[in-house]
């Protein structure tokens, strides 16, 4: 039985293939258009997943969506309601993309990729606990999930037993821990659903002043981790903004401009905001042992990416074993969905290896030695091929000081570079962070980067006491390998001069470090340029960071390595057996801007298109009889001889539309956009206000009780058979 999976329409667009419960393929839409976080339909993710799959649309038994979109929209009715009148612009912009997209993804998927099977929708939070549970290595486990918000959950705590999962509590929008992280991140000045992570990057540098103050006013977070918000200092209701014009209030500071100078303020909010964190999710670690009684915990959602919190619940001791999925934000949701779909149907027992089934997370395309090579040859870098000695050249040029980009294998699925797609240094090189981040990424100095380390050597290096393969933990730096400082102790980044590790670029300024253990049954290239490099160092440990540059998404191809290692100041390029290194006379080059994606089209949709002007210059000829007599003749004819000429091209030649085709649909959807915008304004005006104020004073509106809840059984989470 074939399952497709597909996230799409928000952002994080993937797919994934599930075969007889197996993970055969899952891939991001922004690694084929290098549009980041693309939320289009995932064309190209899917056809990369059917051709690593050997099967064919028509051979998918069924598709599953990882939400329930009709849910998801009477939530946003519901909030336009509550608000009205205000809200009017989101309203009116945001509402046209539903009937575009969201509500006609049967027709979507038989337009695009020829589909006309079953389609099914999975709820939002189910395909997240689906993601977390099925693919980890537990028989059973309590599942903990966190995001902005789905339908209505934005926060759930579920049971996986075998092939079953229960969501036996959740917390319902507004209150949600990711849109509070998110309102942070915007008025740290920071992109929203982009930039979390360089919140989480930045609170080492800071002090937790602002907690008490956010414990008092912004969130109000009860003993079993559920919580509260202040709505007053937020604002993603309105759907223009999350962070709300009372938050500079609260601070007694502005919102911090885009690229401009990070001061203590900054950093002592983002200290704040990750305090908060780890306490609603260790708090709410402790309650799903209560309340499930399972000692093994899995993690799944946006915010289940913030390594430090995960790090917190581990070392809490609440469970014996904790196990997070690599994907966890809504790419994530297309595996969930489609493993949710295939147990469910397929009546199959779950039987869980001694390691988890995501394959290291290696679940995209790869490419031959002979494309790696056409790729190096074509854009003349010196190039030596060195067999199975690469791994050992590799860690030589890392260990001479030099920065290393790898590219091998199969592309992996999720955020995070696990060593296919990787930018590779020395760890124990002071200088390498402030080189990495401003030479090669471009980017932020204050950005730390993760170590890999040789699983069988963590120990020696690291706090940790499990595995941690997919970097989503942070642990300690053991004291063995940390230095003492002498003088006072710096504050804010001028925290980054100092050296505290015998590994210090990998080293955050609080002495810890966000570990991903390295295995050869898992990624044996990287084991083995970690074993090259401990040879001649030492040192188990490398520095690890992804193989992009700002603002790009991980490379895909070997062009896109090429291209990308080429912009910047990398010293050397491994490419499967091969090392490229930059031509002579060199200078940087910039990366090819992304285009918006549009699927190739089909001659049939080519030859559609050609006779549908030809129509309209058929009709129009009739139109040309109302002119007077001599015009009328010579309009229709012209016209109609055009049509002749349009007809005969769409039959004969009807890739000549290609362009016209493309530069009618784009000014089409733009137009649709915009007269669809007008539309639901008027809505909003006619229907929506009117609603809203009468709800308020008869006062039936919709509140939210504090605390967990049960869920809402009249939704239909427990299949996915149809949109609710």
């Amino acid at each position: 039985m074939n399952v497709l999976g597909i996230s799409a329409f928000y952002h994080d667009s993937a797919a994934c293939l599930v075969t007889d419960g197996r993970i055969v393929a899952a891939a991001q839409e922004e690694r084929f258009t290098k549009i980041r976080h693309d939320n289009a339909f995932p064309w190209m993710a899917i056809q990369s997943c059917l051709e690593i799959g050997g099967v064919t649309a028509q051979q998918i038994d069924r598709v599953v969506f990882y939400e329930k979109p009709l849910i998801k929209l009477e939530r946003i009715l519901q909030n336009a309601v509550d608000l009205a009148p205000s809200g009017l612009i989101a309203f009116a912009t945001g509402m046209p993309s539903w009937f575009a997209d969201k509500l006609r993804l049967q027709r979507i998927l038989k337009r695009e990729i020829g589909y006309r099977g079953q389609l099914e929708f999975e709820s939002h939070h189910q395909s997240h606990a689906a993601s977390a549970f099925f693919p980890s290595p537990f028989e059973e486990a309590a599942i903990i999930t966190v995001d902005g918000v789905g339908e209505w959950a934005t926060n759930a705590i579920a049971t996986g037993r075998g092939n079953s999962i229960e969501i036996i509590h959740e917390i319902n929008y507004p209150d949600s821990l990711g849109l509070l992280y998110s309102a942070l991140t915007e008025f740290l000045g920071f992109k929203v659903n982009s930039d979390e992570y360089k919140v989480m990057g930045l609170a080492p540098y800071g002090e937790p002043r602002f907690a008490t103050l956010m414990l008092d006013r912004l969130v109000d977070v009860a003993d079993d981790g559920s919580y509260r918000l202040n709505m007053e200092y937020l604002a993603f209701r309105s759907g223009r903004r999350t962070a709300g014009k009372r938050m500079a209030e609260l601070f007694g500071c502005p919102p911090r401009a885009p690229e401009s100078a990070i001061g203590p303020v900054h950093m002592d909010i983002a200290r704040s905001i990750q305090e908060i964190t780890d306490l609603v999710m260790t708090r709410q670690a402790a309650f799903a042992r209560r309340v499930t009684g399972m000692n093994r915990l899995c993690l799944a959602g946006g915010v289940a990416l913030n390594c430090v919190a995960n790090g917190h619940i581990l070392r809490s001791g609440i469970f014996d074993d904790v196990w997070i999925q690599p994907a966890a934000g809504d790419a994530g949701g297309a595996l969930g969905a489609a493993l949710s779909c295939w147990y469910r149907n397929a009546g199959a027992t779950r039987r869980p290896e001694h390691r988890d089934s995501m394959a290291g997370a290696l679940l995209g395309p790869e490419f031959t030695d002979d494309e790696i090579l056409t790729a190096l040859t074509d854009a003349g870098l010196p190039t030596v091929r060195h067999g199975d000695a690469v791994f050992a050249e590799t860690a030589r040029h890392i260990s001479e000081g030099q920065v290393v980009a790898r590219f091998s294998g199969r592309m992996e699925f999720g955020p995070r570079a696990l060593g296919s797609r990787s930018i590779l240094a020395d760890p124990r090189n002071r200088d390498m962070q402030r080189i990495v981040n401003e030479k090669i990424k471009f980017r932020e100095g204050f950005r730390p980067f993760a170590p890999a380390v040789l699983e069988e050597r963590c120990g020696e290096w690291f706090d940790l006491a499990r595995p941690s393969p997919y970097m989503l933990l942070v642990a300690p730096v053991a004291e063995s390998r940390m230095i003492q400082p002498t003088g006072p102790e710096p504050s804010g980044l001028d925290r980054l001069k100092v050296e505290k590790s015998l590994i210090p670029a990998v080293t955050h300024v609080d002495g810890s470090a966000r570990v991903q253990t390295v295995t050869s049954a898992a990624a044996p290239d990287l084991a083995a340029i970690l074993r090259g490099f401990d040879r001649l160092t030492g040192c188990p440990v490398l520095l690890n960071t992804s193989f992009n540059l700002r603002g790009q998404p991980i490379v895909r191809t070997p062009a896109e390595a090429v291209e990308t290692f080429l912009a910047c100041d990398i010293d050397a390029l491994s490419a499967g057996p091969f090392i490229a290194t930059k031509p002579a006379g060199w200078t940087r080059k910039a990366l090819s801007k992304p285009r918006p994606f549009r699927r190739p089209r089909r001659v049939a949709e080519l030859r559609r298109f050609g006779f549908e002007i030809s129509a309209t210059a058929v009709v129009a000829g009739f139109a040309g009889w109302f002119l007077p007599a001599e015009p009328a003749v010579w309009t229709s004819t012209a016209l109609w001889a055009v049509a002749a000429l349009l007809s005969t091209l769409a039959l004969a030649a009807p890739h000549l539309f290609k362009r016209i085709e493309s530069a009618m649909h784009v000014a089409g959807a733009k137009l649709n956009g915009k007269v669809g915008a007008v539309l639901f304004g008027i809505v909003h005006v006619l229907v929506v206000t009117p609603t809203g104020i009468i709800t308020r004073l008869t006062g039936r509106r919709r509140r939210q009780p504090p605390g967990w809840a049960s869920p809402d059984p009249s939704e239909s989470r427990g299949g996915p058979q149809n949109m609710y």
